[in-house]
């Protein structure tokens, strides 16, 4: 990669870009699952964001997109928080840090905690990158031929994570990750597989919209961990980023810049 590169500096512009982009992302999904439940679940537009309701135990249920338009007034969230309880489904918020502060402050007084921090990292995008091409490693677009294969990989994958770090905080079980897959799909991400020595062992998603590529996750097999896998799909996926870049403005990726959870107790 580029080390001459300048530093992407994230102002409230471009993280309202963002969190529009990601609140896109989150609406298309959730209606694709309500397509598939009979209409089952909601979307409600809330001060610039969405509250969504995908199905049960969906990494889709959140709030996301507030913090660059009006401050939610009670009324809003009352009827968040209703929708959310007829579902049984606790209320979460991920509130990016560049939000305006009433924001948080109006959680923090109905009762909601912070429950985690997320902090990612984010790059402009002129020039062709330099490709990481690890040994043994090709990374190419996945189709719809081999989505099964994809899936149960990727579904495999996310069941071992690893055990470096701070963990996630948020678990799924298997069949709602592979609907949750199958409904980004349908949202526009676009697949990428990557192959250790001719074998799947790897997989990544990719969407462009409004001038940011989102890298909507990435997964390795157990076996095949500690090759550059990662390195490998991160590369391949910024290639069709920066083509793109004549009618693209900075990147960030995978998800926000910075954003904090925050979760009801319960549902009101």
């Amino acid at each position: 990669m580029h080390t001459n590169r300048a530093p992407l500096f994230c102002d409230t512009a471009l993280a309202a870009r963002i969190e529009r982009v990601e609140a896109q992302l989150v609406t298309l999904a959730a209606r694709a699952a309500h397509r598939r439940n009979d209409g089952r679940g909601f979307v409600i537009p809330v001060a610039g964001g969405v509250a969504s309701f995908a199905e049960a135990d969906s990494p889709f249920n959140k709030v996301a997109g507030l913090g660059f338009a009006d401050v939610p007034d009670a009324a809003a969230l009352d009827e968040i928080e209703r929708a959310f309880a007829a579902c049984d489904t606790p209320v979460q918020v991920e509130l990016p840090h560049l939000a305006d502060p009433a924001i948080g402050a109006l959680l923090t007084d109905r009762g909601y905690r912070l429950e985690s921090f997320e902090n990612v990292l984010g790059r402009a995008l002129p020039g062709e990158p330099d490709p990481v091409a690890p040994p043994g490693i090709t990374v190419r677009r996945s189709g719809d031929d081999e989505f099964d294969t994809w899936l149960d990989l990727a579904a495999d994958a996310v069941a071992h994570p690893d055990t470096q770090g701070v963990p996630w905080h948020e678990e799924f079980p298997r069949e709602v990750y592979v609907r949750a897959e199958r409904d980004m799909a349908a949202a526009g991400v676009l697949r990428y597989a990557a192959l250790h020595v001719g074998v799947l062992a790897g997989g990544a998603g990719l969407r462009i919209a409004e001038g940011v590529a989102q890298f909507a996750g990435a997964a390795t097999a157990l076996a095949h961990r500690r090759h550059g896998i990662q390195a490998a799909l991160l590369s391949a996926r910024l290639v069709p980023a920066e083509r793109a870049a004549p009618r693209l403005r900075p990147a960030l990726h995978p998800r926000r810049a910075g954003q904090a959870a925050l979760n009801a107790p319960r549902p009101r």
